[in-house]
This record gives C-alpha cells, structure tokens and sequence, in this order.
C-alpha cells in the first residue's frame, strides 16, 4: 500500500481531480499483484456504489435542494436575523444561527457557504464589514450546517465503519449546538474589536418573534422528525431519507406553496451536480481500500503510534493533528472513505466510543473546507464576495484557533455530547 499512498499524493500535487487520483492510484495496487484478478477492479466500485445504506446520501441531498428551493431558506433567514439582530456584529451573528438551523436542511456547508454568502455578504459589505471577516465568518459558521443532522458527512463514516447513525446524528445535534455558541462567541469578540454594530437596535416583540418562528417552524421540525423517526425504529436511515424527500415536497407545495414545476426541476438539476461528484468519489475509493485491510494497514498505524506513546489522551491528539493536516490536501468525503477504516480500529483500541470518535473525526475533516490548499468553501465564499486569498488567510487566524480548541473539547469531555444518545439508547 505504500506505492498507492506515494502515488496518491503525486496526483494531488499536480493537481488531478480528487475521483480520479483516487481510483488511479488504488489500481496500481492490482498492478502490485497481479494475481489478483482485474475483475475485481470493475466490480468493487459498482458493489460500493450499490450499497443500500449510501442511498441516504442522494436522498438527503435532494431532499435538501427540495426544501432550498421551495422557500424553507428565506424564511430561516429572517428567523435567524430576528434572534440574533440586538447581538454585536448582528449580521454576522445571523450568518452563525442561520448555519445550525440550515444543519437540517442541506447537510453541505459548501452549500450553506454558497447560499449565505449571496444572502448576507451585500448586506454585511453596506454595514462596513471588512471583506475578509465576512469570508471566514460564513465560510467557519457553515462547518456547522455538516454536524447537524442530516450531515453527509456522519452518514459515510456510520456507512464505511459500520457505526450507528442515528446515534451519530443524535450526538451531532449537541455538537452543532455547541459549535453554534463557539461562533457566536467568536463573532461577538472580533465584532467588540472592530466596532460592528448590532443589524437592529428597537427591542423585537415577542410577537414578530412568533410570527417569524410560525412560518418556519415546518423547516425546525425537519432534524427532530429524522431522529425521532430513526430512534423508534419507523425507518432506516435510508428510508428516512425518503421520507425527507417526501416531507420537503409536501412543505414546499402545501405549506409554503413555493415548490412548482420550475423549482422542483432546479432542485434536480442541483442534486444531479452534488450527488454525481460526492458518489463517484465514494465509487472509486472502493478500489484504493481494497489492499488496506490485506495489507494490515490499520493495524501497522496502531503500532506505529503505540510505539511512539501509549497515553491515549496524545494518541488522540495525534490523530486529530493528523486528520487537520490530510484535510488541508484532500476532499472530506474521501478522507472519510480511506481514513475510517485505519483510524477507527485505532481508536476502539484505547478505548474511544466509536459515534464519538467520529464526531471528533468528522468536525475536524469539515475544517478542511475553511483552509488551503483545497477549502471548497473557502474558495466558494472568496469568489462570490470577491475577497482574495491573501486577505483571507489574515482574517483566518482566530477562527481557525477557536474552532480547534472546540474539537479539542469534544474529543477530550465526551460526556459533554454523549448522554443524550446514552438516554435515548
């Protein structure tokens, strides 16, 4: 396997698509030994492909696209605006709220990042704010939207490791909410700093409050209808997917009555982008795992880092440094496919609960998104609001500190964001 990861890392650095480095260098593991039969080659991304359980992915995407477009998003928005306009920074503050409550919406914070940056970012420019915290504020805060439920991130790690995921989206929605005040903290701080004012400055009554929530209340009970649906047994996670399909289609037609002939052909249009790219890495890293476990990879990890320390608490950190700087090269969801199967059995083996270890790995492979050389959403954001790389990376600094001391939090005080999957299981 050591040729496949040196080969791996070429095609990064020379720029070939994430897929195709992937199921290339995976292959040259045939060409290893070759008597392995090439067959096998054809048939293991059609089998990863043909997985039951990967069929939540697609349909929480469309389900997300579905609800995007039927009007779930504007609404939200004002809710979001409303609870937070009084805070230092209000406009920002939004950009935070808006991120955890869009968590069971669309499960991408590349979309997330996307869709606020258009929605507030002219907004925050007129208020004064400088263009680089902008950028980091919504490209950060959208990390949220993939720890809350229905991220697609939880359900390929519970997929690839065999991990419950309705107990990963269980533990999430504490995640979620305890990264939500980290941002918010975070944005009151910098926003104290520089001046920014509140977006509003007349006490909100409570009726406009009602009102706002009244409206988007059907969008709020989307994430509590999935882990309730899941925890009693009224679906898989693959048929609540379904289910999400269904319950965005009736909201967006009956209850907002925003989802028409035209909306509901760009909700497909968008879901054929997002779930073509995201499953043809998950196709072909089918082949560059296939010598992983022939190989004994995971078990040479364990000895490696056993060998160095045998105290857990630095083994984790150690995995946690590691995952922060493979994700600053590589897609999260392939990072996910190839990493899980290595560091999972590592991490059972000094004593982590595996639903906890992949929130700690799955919040720190987000960060990927927010950090170069690869951030989707960072290059998303920086295109959209026009901000350079290099102002950037200035503003970067205190949310990337703050949000790796929240992971540490999570990885190190499990029982901060277990007892609600420990109540509910």
């Amino acid at each position: 396997m050591l040729v496949v990861f040196i080969a791996f890392v070429v095609f990064l650095i020379v720029g070939m698509p994430i897929a195709f480095a992937i199921g290339i260098s995976g292959a040259l593991y045939f060409l290893q030994h070759l008597n392995l039969p090439a067959t096998i080659m054809v048939q293991l991304p059609l089998t990863q492909a043909q997985n039951f359980s990967l069929l939540a992915v697609p349909l929480f995407i469309f389900a997300g696209n579905l609800l995007n477009c039927g009007g779930t998003t504007d609404r939200l928005a004002k809710f979001a605006g409303i609870l937070t306009g009084r805070m230092r920074g209000g406009y920002a503050q939004t950009s935070v709220v808006l991120s955890t409550m869009m968590g069971g919406v669309s499960g991408s914070c590349i979309a997330d990042a996307a869709m606020e940056a258009r929605l507030l970012g002219t907004q925050m420019k007129k208020e004064g704010y400088a263009t680089g915290f902008i950028a980091c504020n919504i490209a950060f805060t959208g990390l949220i939207t993939a720890t809350v439920p229905p991220g697609n991130a939880m359900i390929i790690f519970g997929t690839t490791g065999n991990v419950s995921i309705g107990k990963l989206f269980t533990t999430g929605m504490l995640v979620g909410v305890f990264m939500m005040v980290v941002m918010m903290v975070t944005t009151w701080a910098i926003s104290c700093l520089r001046g920014y004012k509140p977006s509003r400055t007349e006490k909100i009554p409570p009726r406009e409050i009602w009102a706002s929530f009244k409206e988007c209340f059907w969008a709020l009970l989307f994430p509590v209808m999935l882990l309730v649906g899941i925890r009693f047994g009224l679906f898989t996670p693959s048929e609540v997917g379904s289910f999400a399909c269904v319950y965005a289609i009736f909201v967006g037609i009956f209850i907002y009555k925003e989802l028409n002939v035209k909306t509901f052909m760009k909700a497909l249009e968008d879901t054929a982008k997002d779930v073509g790219a995201v499953m043809f890495i998950i196709a072909l890293s089918a082949i560059f795992g296939y010598g992983v476990p022939i190989d004994r990879v995971p078990q040479a990890v364990s000895g490696f880092l056993m060998g160095i320390t045998t105290n857990q608490s630095l083994i984790l950190l150690m995995i946690i440094l590691m995952l922060s700087l493979v994700g600053m090269f590589m897609e999260g969801a392939a990072t996910i496919l190839i990493l899980t199967p290595i560091l999972l059995p590592l991490a059972t083996s000094i004593g982590m609960d595996p639903v906890h270890f992949g929130m700690v790995m799955t919040t720190t492979i987000n960060l990927s998104n927010c950090t170069p050389p690869v951030g989707l959403s960072m290059y998303t954001v920086n295109s959209i609001l026009g901000c350079s790389l290099n102002e950037y990376m200035k503003e970067m600094v205190p949310w990337l500190i703050t949000f790796l001391i929240a992971v540490l939090f999570v990885a190190y005080c499990p029982g901060a964001f277990m007892w609600l999957q420990n109540l509910l299981y």
